[in-house]
């Protein structure tokens, strides 16, 4: 086993893509919690996925509530930037469920409310007036330095490669081949 990526409502198919990839290449399955804001069939995907696409051990849920009853036993860690936890403060097992949001406004706030001690966050520097190029959705305030956040690919990666380093990079190798 190795640990589960759950992906809520993802926007941006470039990143899915990329966490797909990096989801084969760490034995993590990739849960895709809908609706999703593009086809699984867009090249994107494909592209970001360079061709391990076709590996993922994937599956797809029409919503919250459908992910819920599939999968009852789960309890994911919420990855957000409303965390009261660093994602490094907290001890991972084999088999655990790392979930992060939608690109424009993370994990829905009823969702994060339900579970406060399960919501992890990624330190970032805090500057005033910081704020993105470009909004991503209709909920960003170009003005709001709580906008700014990280790209949701590299979000994902820090913090399952840190569950990975807790559990021991199961199935993983750390040294060159040969030695």
């Amino acid at each position: 086993m190795s640990l589960n990526i759950v992906l809520y409502q993802p926007e941006i198919p470039a990143n899915t893509g990329t966490i797909g990839r990096s989801c084969v290449l760490s034995g993590s399955a990739l849960h895709l919690i809908g609706p999703l804001g593009f086809s699984l069939d867009d090249r994107m995907v494909r592209r970001s996925g360079m061709g391990y696409w076709h590996d993922i051990d994937l599956y797809v849920y029409e919503s919250w509530e459908d992910f819920c009853v599939k999968q009852p036993d789960a309890n994911p860690w919420l990855v957000t930037k409303h965390g009261a936890h660093c994602y490094h403060e907290v001890s991972y097992e084999d088999g655990d469920w790392l979930m992060f949001g939608r690109e424009s406004t993370g994990i829905d706030r009823a969702i994060l409310q339900e579970h406060p001690e399960r919501c992890l966050r990624i330190p970032m520097v805090k500057r005033e007036g910081l704020s993105p190029a470009t909004t991503p959705g209709p909920y960003a305030d170009p003005a709001d330095p709580d906008a700014v956040s990280l790209n949701l690919s590299n979000a994902a990666n820090i913090v399952m490669f840190e569950a990975l380093r807790q559990i021991g990079f199961p199935g993983m190798f750390c040294h060159e081949l040969g030695e």
